[in-house]
């Protein structure tokens, strides 16, 4: 393996972290107070990941609460092709000739089992850890976690404090199923089912051509029942006005008994390989204390956050070396590596239901990748996104069953400049990566310099970029109902002539690295900084406009124009940007991130819920985004040069990561007090903007 900075950051790591795993991040530890009660345990969630867009999830309560809930939903063509095939596992522990079930099902009018009942504690670190207090001196501990780089799911059962031993049966409840969708009964599931006794495994195909679900309890004995769980109902599908109830299928339960001390181990896989839960507990742990080390963690906050950084970065590369599949030779004192090879090194938008997307990508790369020290990984996606350069653009999203990149989207190719910038700040010397790169950020600037798609070119009377095309949706406001495009933002948006001139200082600067001509680009970004001037600021002090559009300037206040104050190179003077500042700090600031749109608008919505209209009519029009106070922050550190009042601005956000997705932070929140978390429970630009500003502000 390759010596780099990363390495020797992993091998320090080693020898100073404890044995046992990362920091104890009490903080994110939750009670009985929260996990007993069945509506504050089912409003959280659990999440852990595999490294190639694989996950497992539920509710706290051990219900499924959504229908993209399971504990294991592999990634079939990583990093998309997500399929449920293991819902979950209804467990039953027999103390004193009672029956004790540990689980929660929501059906039509009632809740049953009530497990939650039981929960004492439960943790997100090292892995989803829930322990049960079956009696006084009775507690049970349930571990999940997956293999990184495989489709394979491990659920430790250990009893670790009784007098006496307990039996133990094990239900599982599978499907094969898309995980945008609700399973249903149907006579020719499964397809096959067979059970090796011996080796305490089950096997089961959900198709002809679907992969075969491996279900393996050693040790265990094995009981067939063969029958259909009916109206399964997730209580978050219902809210979100979506189909809210799905079957599920039990081949049978593993039936097993447990002494005082002993673990056993469920393993949900499609892998015709994985590894002995023992092995993959010990790369799990060496993982962490990697990533911590090389994230420079020195609080519980920053170790928290690096942690949940890694849920969403997917690398074809691991450590400095290209994939190679696992081997029975395999050097157990390297860090540990992929099994599977993505096709291509990216970031997971968000947990449940985003795939990769350019902008999503390029926003969070910094705080994910280079924040954290993995600046080979930062490097792997910067080279794989050039790969899908077309006509000057990065692509919008890559849909989750492998079609063809979707291209409309403004800003991610701009966010590509920011993102190659964070890099180079902290890599200076690899002027092979930036040769490598610069033929295609020339094509890009020369694109939009003559034209591309959607309308995006710039207008040579001013130097600034417009954008638009009648229902299409080109900026990362870019909600859309039907024929409905909520925030068009036709013309020149303030953001993305932010991020243009930012982008043509960086290529400027750059191009001294590569020997290339700098005067052009130097050109380009005066003609900008005064068009921008000129079209941008506004007269009443209220900031700038956020679209000069062919109807005249947009005067809503909303929080694109504090990029203009941000991003490293900026076009407008201090004034200005203490202006902007200021502004957004008395319309849009809340402790879980900024609005969307100013409360005295008419526009404005409070709340973000209702079917899937009300929910995108309110996605952009006053609901809070947890990202956006990674660039407030970083803009009233430059206006005001406070460090410690920066730092007070981003904390109440980082404590929120115990409140929906547990050691994550959410995608949006509403609008009001007390601000309640919505959309993903996990998204990736909102960890990475929190984590980025924590170490820039010295965690």
């Amino acid at each position: 393996m390759t010596t780099t900075l990363e390495t020797v950051e992993f091998d320090r790591a080693v020898a100073i972290r404890r044995e046992d795993g990362p920091m104890n991040l009490g903080f994110l530890t939750l009670n009985s107070d929260i996990l007993s009660k069945y509506g504050t345990a089912s409003a959280r969630e659990w999440l852990v990941t595999n490294g190639i867009g694989g996950y497992a999830s539920a509710s706290l309560a051990g219900a499924n609460t959504r229908r993209y809930h399971g504990l294991l939903v592999a990634a079939l063509t990583p990093p998309t092709g997500r399929t449920v095939l293991l819902s979950k596992v209804e467990e039953t522990a027999t103390l004193d000739g009672n029956s004790l079930e540990l689980s929660a099902n929501q059906y039509p009018g009632t809740i049953h089992p009530k497990g939650f009942r039981l929960l004492e504690s439960f943790r997100p670190w090292p892995a989803a850890e829930f322990q049960f207090r079956l009696r006084k001196d009775v507690v049970l501990s349930k571990r999940i976690w997956m293999e990184h780089g495989r489709n394979t799911t491990y659920v430790q059962y250990t009893l670790v404090k009784s007098p006496v031993s307990i039996g133990l049966r094990l239900t599982p409840l599978t499907c094969f199923k898309d995980y945008h969708s609700e399973f249903h009964a149907n006579p020719g599931f499964p397809h096959s089912l067979s059970l090796l006794e011996q080796e305490g495994s089950l096997k089961l195909k959900g198709s002809p051509d679907g992969p075969e679900l491996r279900i393996l309890v050693s040790g265990a004995g094995w009981e067939r029942a063969d029958f259909w769980n009916y109206n399964v109902e997730h209580a978050r599908e219902m809210e979100r006005g979506l189909d809210w109830r799905e079957d599920l299928y039990c081949p049978g339960h593993f039936l097993l008994g447990l002494s005082p001390g002993q673990s056993v181990t469920l393993v949900g896989t499609i892998e015709n390989e994985f590894q002995a839960p023992e092995d993959s507990w010990r790369e799990l742990l060496k993982r962490q204390q990697y990533l911590i080390a090389a994230a420079g963690a020195k609080d519980d906050y920053a170790c928290a956050l690096a942690l949940a950084a890694d849920a969403f970065v997917i690398e074809q590369e691991t450590f400095g070396q290209r994939v190679p599949a696992r081997s029975s030779s395999s050097n157990a004192n390297s860090p540990p590596a992929s099994h599977h090879s993505p096709s291509r090194s990216t970031i997971i938008a968000g947990y449940h239901w985003f795939s990769d997307w350019g902008r999503d990508t390029m926003i969070s790369l910094p705080g994910l990748c280079v924040s954290t020290g993995r600046l080979s990984v930062a490097r792997e996606i910067l080279l794989s996104f050039a790969e899908y350069i077309s006509d000057g653009m990065l692509p919008n999203r890559f849909p989750d069953r492998g079609e063809q990149p979707e291209y409309n989207t403004v800003d991610a190719t701009l966010w590509y400049f920011q993102a190659l910038w964070e890099y180079f700040l902290k890599a200076p010397d690899d002027l092979q990566t930036l040769r490598t790169l610069w033929p295609n950020l020339k094509e890009i600037i020369d694109w939009h310099l003559r034209g591309t798609r959607y309308g995006i070119g710039v207008d040579e009377t001013d130097g600034l970029l417009r954008a638009g095309a009648p229902g299409v949706q080109l900026t990362w406001m870019d909600a859309r109902v039907g024929d409905w495009v909520v925030t068009p933002r036709i013309g020149k948006p303030v953001e993305i002539n932010a991020l243009w001139y930012n982008a043509l200082r960086v290529m400027e600067n750059l191009s001294e690295k590569v020997q290339d001509y700098r005067g052009h680009y130097s050109r380009l970004a005066q003609r900008a900084e005064s068009g921008f001037k000129s079209a941008f600021v506004r007269s009443d002090g209220l900031g700038l406009y956020d679209v000069i559009s062919p109807d005249g300037p947009d005067q809503a206040i909303r929080p694109n124009q504090v990029f203009a104050v941000s991003l490293p190179h900026s076009p407008i003077s201090k004034a200005i940007q203490r202006k902007v500042v200021d502004v957004v700090a008395e319309h849009l600031l809340t402790p879980a991130g900024l609005r969307t749109l100013a409360p005295d608008d008419t526009a404005y919505k409070s709340v973000y819920r209702g079917g899937p209209s009300e929910r995108d009519g309110a996605y952009h029009q006053g609901t809070v985004w947890p990202w956006l106070l990674g660039p407030f922050v970083e803009a009233h550190l430059r206006v005001y040069e406070d460090k410690a009042a920066a730092k007070n601005l981003i904390v109440p956000l980082i404590e929120r990561l115990s409140l929906q997705g547990i050691g994550f932070l959410s995608e949006i929140a509403d609008a009001e007090p007390p601000h309640a978390p919505n959309g993903c429970i996990a998204q990736a630009w909102s960890v990475a903007e929190s984590l980025r500003l924590w170490k820039l502000l010295g965690n």
